[in-house]
C-alpha cells in the first residue's frame, strides 16, 4: 500500500509511544482518521515522574500530561479511553475493542507496552502490596507514603531505587530486597553499582543482596517479608519493583513474529506489512550496536518509534535514529545514560566517585560504546555525541580532566 493510500490508522495504546505517533503524523500532515485507544482513563502521560516527583507530591495528573486533552480533538484525533483492544483480524483488517465493536485500518500501530511482573509469592494479592507502573498504582502508594512507615521494596533496578529515595526523603523506613548481590545489577556496571548502593546506605536506606523472599506475611493488610533464610523484614508497605514483561497478547493472537517483544525491522514494521510496533513492547534492531535486535524501555525510544513510524506512514524523510539514551534521578544524583554497556571489557572513570559527579565510559576494545555521568551533563552530552556519529576517543584523553569534554569530542575521529 503506498503512502497516499492510508487514510485510516489505529494505534493500540495511549502511553507515550502511541500519543507521539498520533501527534507526529499529524505534524507530519496526515489528513486521514487516527484512532488512539487505551486503556487507562487519562490521555497520554509520561511514567518516569511517577516514580520521582509524582510519588513526592511535587506534581499532579496535569503536570504529568504529554499534551492536553483538549488537543487531540482539536487535532482530529479520536481518543478512546478506558478501553481495551480485544481481537485484531489482520485479514480484513480490523480491531476489535471491548464490547464487541469493530474498527477498520489501513494500518496498524502497535503501542501496548508492558505490565509490570507481579511477585510470585503466598502473600502478593495482600493489602499493602503495590504493583508500580501506571498513575493508578502510583496514586494507591502516595497515601500510604507516610514518614515511619516501613517500607520493603523488592528488586533494586532504577524504579526500586527511586522508590526508595523518595521514601528516604518522605522519612519512611526503607528496606530493599534484592536476589542479585548488588544494585542495578543488569544495567550498570560493578563500579556505579556500588556507588550507587553506597549513597543509598549513606541516606539511610538497608539493602538485603542475594535476598531470595519466600513469602509476603500478614493477614488482611501485609506485616512483612519473610525470606528463605528464614529471616523477616518487618513492613506496612510493599513494592514489586522486579521488572516488566511486554504486552504481546494481541500480537500472538494474531500471529505475528513475537521474541522478547514483538519482532520489527528498523522501521518498525513487524512480520504483517500494514502493523508497526513500538515502544517497550516491541524489539527492533538498534543502528549503532551493530544491528543488534533489542527491545528497550526508555522515553527515548518510545519517541524513536513515533519518529520512525511516522516517517514512514507519511512518506517522508527516513528519521536518523539516535543513540539510545536514559536517565534515573536518585535523591540530588543525575544519572544520565548514553549507549548500551553491555559486552564492554574495560572502563574509564572521569572524575571521583566521592565528589558524586563523574563518568563512566565503557569500551568494547577501542570503541567507546556508552557512558554512564553522574552529575556531569558534559561528558553525558559529549558521549551520546561520539556513540552516535560512531566516533572514538583515547581512554588517556577522557582521564585527562584538564581538557573540557566539548573540546575532546571536537578532535575526536
Amino acid at each position: 500500500m503506498s503512502t497516499g493510500e492510508i487514510k485510516r490508522v489505529i494505534i493500540i495504546g495511549a502511553g507515550q509511544a502511541g500519543g507521539e505517533t498520533a501527534q507526529r503524523l499529524r505534524q507530519a500532515g496526515f489528513d486521514g482518521d487516527i484512532t488512539l485507544i487505551g486503556e487507562e482513563p487519562a490521555p497520554p502521560y509520561q511514567r518516569p515522574p511517577l516514580s520521582k516527583a509524582y510519588l513526592k507530591g511535587e506534581y499532579d495528573m496535569d503536570r504529568l500530561l504529554l499534551r492536553p486533552a483538549s488537543v487531540y480533538a482539536e487535532e482530529n484525533i479520536t481518543l478512546l479511553t478506558s478501553l481495551r483492544a480485544v481481537w485484531i483480524d489482520r485479514a480484513n483488517r480490523r480491531v476489535r475493542v471491548e464490547g464487541g465493536r469493530e474498527l477498520p485500518y489501513d494500518v496498524l500501530v502497535l503501542a501496548t507496552g508492558a505490565k509490570p511482573r507481579k511477585l510470585p509469592l503466598v502473600g502478593a494479592d495482600l493489602d499493602g502490596v503495590h504493583l508500580f507502573r501506571t498513575a493508578a498504582d502510583a496514586d494507591a502508594l502516595r497515601p500510604r507514603m507516610v514518614s515511619g512507615a516501613k517500607l520493603v521494596v523488592v528488586g533494586a533496578g532504577y524504579i526500586g531505587l527511586e522508590a526508595a529515595a523518595v521514601a528516604r526523603q518522605l522519612g519512611l523506613d526503607v528496606t530493599v530486597i534484592e536476589t542479585a548481590v548488588r544494585p542495578l545489577a543488569r544495567v550498570t556496571s560493578p563500579e556505579v553499582a556500588g556507588f550507587f548502593l553506597d549513597e543509598h546506605t549513606r541516606q539511610g536506606v538497608r539493602f538485603v543482596l542475594g535476598g531470595q523472599p519466600a513469602l509476603i506475611k500478614g493477614r488482611d493488610r501485609v506485616t512483612g517479608v519473610a525470606l528463605s533464610d528464614g529471616a523477616d523484614v518487618p513492613a506496612d508497605i510493599v513494592i514489586a519493583g522486579i521488572g516488566v514483561t511486554p504486552e504481546v497478547a494481541l500480537a500472538q493472537q494474531c500471529g505475528l513474529a513475537v521474541e522478547n517483544g514483538i519482532v520489527t525491522n528498523r522501521q518498525c514494521l513487524t512480520s504483517d506489512p500494514a502493523i508497526y510496533a513500538i515502544g517497550d513492547c516491541a524489539a527492533r534492531p538498534i543502528v549503532h550496536f551493530d544491528e543488534r535486535v533489542a527491545r528497550l524501555e526508555s522515553v527515548h525510544n518510545a519517541v524513536e518509534g513515533a519518529k520512525i513510524v511516522a516517517a514512514a506512514i507519511t512518506g517522508g524523510k527516513p528519521h536518523v535514529e539516535e543513540a539510545p539514551w536514559f536517565w534515573s534521578d536518585q535523591y540530588d544524583l543525575k544519572l544520565q545514560i548514553a549507549g548500551l554497556f553491555q559486552g564492554y571489557d574495560h572502563i574509564v572513570l572521569r572524575g571521583v566517585m566521592a565528589d558524586r559527579a563523574f563518568a563512566a565510559f565503557y569500551y568494547k576494545g577501542p570503541k567507546l560504546i556508552a557512558v554512564d555521568a553522574v552529575n556531569r551533563p558534559a561528558e553525558y552530552l559529549g558521549a551520546k555525541m561520539l556513540i552516535q556519529t560512531g566516533r572514538t576517543v583515547a581512554p588517556s584523553e577522557l582521564e585527562d580532566e584538564s581538557r573540557p569534554m566539548k573540546e575532546i569530542v571536537a578532535a575526536a575521529r
